[in-house]
């Protein structure tokens, strides 16, 4: 099924993501050094004329000395382009960018993605066996049927490398597991189910084969297509594909054929299957209605007709989603790290194997709390959740096992217990516990108070942040001019968003009776009261969330962080006991670091830096990573000497008091606090590995460096982050873009900072 999200959102939203920072989703990246002279001719002439001759001979050699075996070619024609037709290879490239993204993001796989102008089968053949030494392995992906069965089947036989139709067997496999945890819960088995499938299209034959090949015979399953039941001596509509599916049956209609049956597979089209038809179906009937958007029965009208039946559909907004994303990355990750030849049947299994038994796993605490329910095995929990980071491990090893089984695999591993290690290392965990992260937002809708809601940087999150259903934004700007931009933005009903004008707002005469008694006595007039309340967008939109019209605030675009902070101060406390700070997440390709604090205190004292630790190290957890923290400084345990060592060494007095349930080590330079090999001259550190999260001495040292990490070293970063107000504030950077201010809303209204 497509990995499409079912939120909505505006065509112009989705052309603005496209285009802005630079247009499309992918670019290139060198993996070596291209400072020098001396890189520049190791990289090209005359450095490369060595692993060209070593590659000449041992061919094997190419996957030691170049990216070949870990990259995949993502291939179409544009001949069936997700749900929208024949829209030519050119059109197509949207999509077959964002699958390389998926491949990089899920599972650590580089992908370019290739689209060939031809209709030809034999040219589109030809195009793409001639570019076996570029690549790993090939992803196929919207081509039309039959002719994606002509395409694979022959590249299959030509080429020496893993070749998949996403479209078919990506859907396939994922189906194929969830149907073993149905017949599991229901206590069936596969060689005695009856199954109906609806639709005769390339995703619909390759799991009809597949499920025989698990061992569903083949007299069990009838296929139907637009004519009604393919049985045996059916003339009209039939090609080669469909006759290799027919039965011999009496059934002549998709009603007919569903009388008693245990299985409906549909993959055809919208209100396909009747809630009548069901009624008909065996006890604990399991129906995969996976026609995309909108499936063949919806859930609901199925359970209304069954109340004993397990569904699934294509959708994430209903329970059991058959997501090729469960899939496709992993498979080609373990496919590619033996340099299998193939995808073969087996390895097709192993993968639909290991995704079922994961489902019986106990759930991951973060993936629960993403998804809003303590999800475990059951009918409304047959297929793991899409982002459940076990995926890569589980899927990746199982398949790699099979090919080495079935002798397909060119590099057998040794050590399986390694590789999985390293499959777990290969993906930043931060990636995945974000997408929690937005999956806790989405569970628990809170408001939240856009404070600059005419700067269009800020619109567009607020937007996003409705559409993508993380909440409900309230936006606080002039009725009109807010309005004016939601429509330039291509927002069809500006009115269904919620604008607070303080030139008209009900709550002012609360807000400032409330901001009175607060600063009465700090020299503040009821006048001077209330020209802040309806002049000053922050404390406007604070008082909104003081006085419970909002869960939590973002604002930061038109004013420095210093004076956002002091603005929001004189509405909102601290928490109690806290001391507000700021982090910098800056997010590499293989780490994460928190480094704080950034934004607020100029010189912490000792009990600050110790609770500004804890309270890292705790952000650092719910983002997904066991915390090593490191009190930097400008020495290492005493090297060189010098003044403003004390209040470290007394912060990390005060945490060894406390044992806080985390490694943590200073006084040390960041060099010793993050490269292995200048650790090892201390071998009496208590951190077990490089520190993640940074502790800076003071605010200097601290915004300095986040600042200097963000631009020299092209880090993807999040924040400033501020932590310990009494109410979840953010102050994004008046250089953020969209992307950034949903971020902050997200992690602000899911409760992760704040």
């Amino acid at each position: 099924m497509s990995e499409e999200s079912t939120v909505s959102f505006t065509d112009r939203e989705a052309l603005f993501y496209h285009e802005t920072i630079r247009p499309g989703k992918v670019e290139i990246i060198a993996s070596k050094p291209m400072a020098t002279q001396r890189d520049l001719s190791l990289a090209y002439s005359p450095g490369v004329a060595a692993p060209v001759k070593a590659i000449a001979e041992d061919p094997a050699l190419a996957a030691r000395y170049t990216a070949r075996s870990n990259l995949v070619a993502v291939i179409s024609n544009g001949t069936a382009i997700l749900g929208l037709g024949n829209l030519g290879a050119l059109a197509s490239k949207p999509v077959m960018e964002g699958k390389a993204v998926l491949f990089k993001r899920f599972a650590d796989v580089d992908s370019i993605d290739i689209e060939l102008n031809t209709e030809d089968p034999e040219k589109f053949i030809e195009a793409v066996a001639l570019m076996e030494p570029s690549f790993g392995g090939i992803n196929l992906e919207d081509i039309k049927a039959p002719e994606c069965f002509i395409i694979e089947a022959a590249l299959r036989e030509r080429m020496n490398i893993p070749i998949m139709h996403d479209d078919q067997h990506g859907t396939a496999i994922i189906s194929a597991a969830g149907l073993v945890n149905a017949c599991y819960l229901t206590k069936r088995e596969l060689k005695d189910v009856k199954v109906v499938v609806n639709g005769a299209g390339a995703a619909a034959i390759a799991c009809t084969a597949l499920i025989k090949a698990m061992g569903v015979p083949h007299d069990n399953v009838i296929m139907c297509d637009r004519s009604g039941v393919i049985y045996r001596g059916r003339e009209s509509g039939m090609d080669q594909w469909k006759s290799a599916h027919a039965v011999d049956t009496d059934a002549r209609t998709l009603e007919e054929a569903l009388v008693g049956a245990d299985i409906f597979l549909g993959l055809s089209a919208k209100d396909a299957l009747k809630p009548d038809w069901v009624k008909q179906m065996a006890p604990q009937p399991i129906i995969f209605a996976m026609a995309n958007p909108d499936p063949e029965i919806t859930p609901p009208d199925a359970k209304a007709a069954r109340p004993d039946a397990i569904v699934a559909t294509g959708r994430s907004d209903y329970p059991n989603q058959v997501n090729n994303v469960l899939g496709f990355p992993f498979i080609f990750r373990g496919a590619l790290d033996v340099q299998a030849t193939a995808i073969n049947e087996e390895m097709k299994i192993a993968a639909a194997v290991a995704i079922a038994e994961l489902a019986r796993e106990p759930v991951p605490e973060e993936v629960a709390a993403a998804y809003g329910k303590s999800h475990k095995f059951g009918t409304d929990y047959i297929i793991p959740a899409p982002f459940d980071p076990r995926l890569m491990e589980v899927v990746s090893s199982a398949v790699a096992q099979a090919a080495m089984d079935t002798g397909v695999a060119l590099a057998p591993i040794t050590d399986m217990d390694a590789y999985r290690t390293k499959l777990k290392a290969r993906l930043n965990p931060t990636t995945a516990a974000l997408t929690n992260i937005y999956g806790i937002a989405r569970a628990n809708p809170k408001r939240v108070v856009f404070a600059e809601a005419e700067e269009d940087v800020v619109l567009r999150a607020a937007i996003q942040f409705r559409d993508f259903g993380y909440g409900t934004p309230v936006l606080v700007g002039r009725t009109k001019a807010v309005a004016d931009k939601l429509h330039m933005l291509g927002v069809d009903r500006p009115g269904d968003f919620e604008i607070q004008n303080s030139a008209d707002c009900e709550f002012v005469p609360k807000m400032v009776d409330y901001l009175y008694k607060r600063l009465q006595r700090k020299g503040f007039t009821e006048r001077d009261v209330r020209r802040m309340v309806n002049q000053e967008r922050n404390v406007f939109a604070a008082l909104l969330v003081a006085l419970g019209h909002g869960d939590a605030l973002i604002t930061g675009l038109t004013r420095t962080f210093a004076q956002s902070k002091r603005e929001v101060s004189m509405v909102l406390d601290a928490k109690e006991g806290a001391v507000p700070f700021g982090i910098h997440t800056m997010i590499g390709k293989n780490y994460t670091v928190f480094l704080a604090d950034t934004t607020i205190n100029e010189r912490p004292t000792a009990a600050d830096l110790a609770h500004i630790a804890k309270e890292t190290a705790a952000v650092a957890r719910r983002m997904g990573h066991e915390p090593r923290v490191a009190f930097l400084s400008y020495s290492t345990f005493g090297n060189p000497s010098g003044r403003w060592l004390e209040n470290i060494r007394d912060a990390v007095a005060i945490l060894d008091s406390e044992d806080p349930g985390f490694e943590y080590e200073g006084e040390m330079a960041p060099d010793a606090a993050l490269n292995p090999r200048v650790a090892s001259f201390y071998p009496f550190s208590r951190l077990s590995g490089p520190a993640n999260v940074l502790v800076m001495p003071g605010l200097q040292s601290a915004n300095l460096s986040a600042k200097l990490l963000r631009e020299l070293a092209g880090a993807t970063t999040i924040g400033p982050m501020l932590i310990g107000m009494e109410k979840p504030v953010q102050i994004a950077p008046m250089t953020a873009i969209a992307p950034d201010v949903l971020t902050l809303a997200v992690l602000a209204s899911a409760g992760i900072v704040g």
